[in-house]
């Protein structure tokens, strides 16, 4: 009896799915949990597992359709797959010898040969980059050698070689149309609709980050050899980012309705790059956690991101986000709302740059950070004063200790 594959649930309010990838094609044998086709929604990749062993039977639905929960798949049949029938073998075709020169033909080339080894290696690197016969060239020289003159007079003589025709261009190759996938559509929708809803504007400052290298630098090693992960600058940021924001709830709040919401939790989204887009998997109550159960979760987050492995749950409900665009370069830019949250911090890349440090100039790593902010629910001084805290905790990471 057939066991149907069918399409789980797939988490609150989610309800329709596209089917991405079919790992197995029919007639391929399967066993218990095996991982047989992907479904993209609108925020996740997640596989669809075998429910049974057996020989995929049927796919009842198509690469790149849209599916709703509940709907079949595909169906899984007992026992295991044929074999396929064996090729039946070829005997190999045998390559017939290149012909051989005529007479004429090789007397004309053994000719040639000898007269360039007579004629010195000048002459022979000329006729060599003159890309001419040396049998066709009248030798002048003693003892009938080429000379560099009988060379250049027989590339004169020789016809202009026409340069060969541009290679026309493939049909189609100026341009290629692909369907945008469930989770770029869906990320579209969410940055319009944050610009279109929000009061967004973005407040500049930046960084001197001498202090936490030199932090990182004197204790990373003892850091990793105890926690097995490394100390980096993204959990130096969210522990700051907890101070302000518990010095400024206003940026941890959301609109719902006509009321606000203040958060005494602090769940930080940290922005994820990945090949299908941008996601945002979020550390729960973070202010409970320490610099290494961050960076844990953090690098733990970060490897399940690009194997499209994240849940659902691990995407929704922060109340606040950092995006770390310096990863890529970025010197500065203008971060845009993860909705309904109403701050984001930007990161962007450590330059050393000439800063006035009491009566001298000296060069710092410095770094651009960027909040923008949902100026319906947080007034200009609460940004401002919100994005000072933080480079005050970046500037003196002591200050984290003590949240001050």
């Amino acid at each position: 009896m057939a066991t149907e594959i069918k399409v789980p649930a797939l988490g609150e309010s989610v309800n329709e799915a596209t089917v991405a990838r079919w790992l197995k094609k029919v007639g391929d044998s399967v066993a218990m949990d095996d991982p047989l086709v992907e479904l993209e929604t609108d925020k996740v990749t997640l596989e669809v597992n075998a429910p049974a062993a057996g020989t995929l039977s049927e796919i009842s639905v198509a690469e790149g359709a849209n599916v709703a929960v509940g709907a079949l798949l595909g169906r899984i049949g007992e026992g295991a797959a044929k074999a396929p029938a064996a090729k039946p073998q070829v005997a190999p075709a045998v390559v017939a010898p290149a012909a051989a020169k005529t007479p004429a033909a090789a007397a004309a080339s053994a000719g040639g040969a000898d007269l360039l080894e007579r004629s010195g290696p000048a002459v022979r690197k000329l006729v060599e980059e003159s890309k001419l016969d040396p049998a066709g060239i009248a030798a002048s020289g003693k003892d009938g050698r080429l000379t560099k003159g009988d060379v250049l007079a027989a590339a004169e003589r020789a016809p202009a070689a026409k340069p060969a025709p541009a290679a026309p261009r493939p049909p189609g190759a100026r341009e290629e149309r692909v369907r945008m996938t469930r989770l770029r559509r869906r990320i579209a929708e969410r940055l319009k609709e944050a610009q279109n809803n929000a009061a967004m504007l973005t407040t500049f400052n930046e960084a001197d980050m001498s202090e936490v290298m030199a932090l990182r630098e004197r204790y990373r090693d003892s850091f990793e050899k105890k926690y097995g992960v490394r100390l980096g600058f993204m959990s130096i940021f969210v522990k700051a980012c907890i101070v302000a924001l518990k010095d400024i709830p206003a940026v941890n709040a959301e609109i719902d309705g006509d009321d606000l919401v203040y958060k005494n939790h602090y769940d930080i989204g940290v922005a994820v790059g990945t090949e299908q887009g941008l996601v945002v998997p979020v550390v729960r109550d973070a202010d409970a956690l320490d610099f290494a159960e961050i960076e844990k979760k953090i690098a733990e987050f970060g490897r399940r991101a690009r194997d499209g492995k994240l849940s659902l749950d691990e995407l929704s409900g922060g109340t606040f986000t950092i995006s770390n665009g310096g990863i890529y370069g970025s010197l500065m830019s203008t971060p845009i709302l993860n909705p309904p949250q109403s701050g984001i911090l930007g990161m962007h890349k450590i330059q050393k740059r000439p800063v006035a440090v009491g009566d001298k100039i000296e060069l710092r790593p410095m770094m651009y950070l960027a909040l923008s902010y949902d100026h319906r629910v947080v007034d200009g001084r609460e940004a401002v004063t919100f994005l000072v805290r933080v480079k005050e905790c970046i500037e003196n990471p002591e200050r984290m200790l003590f949240a001050v």
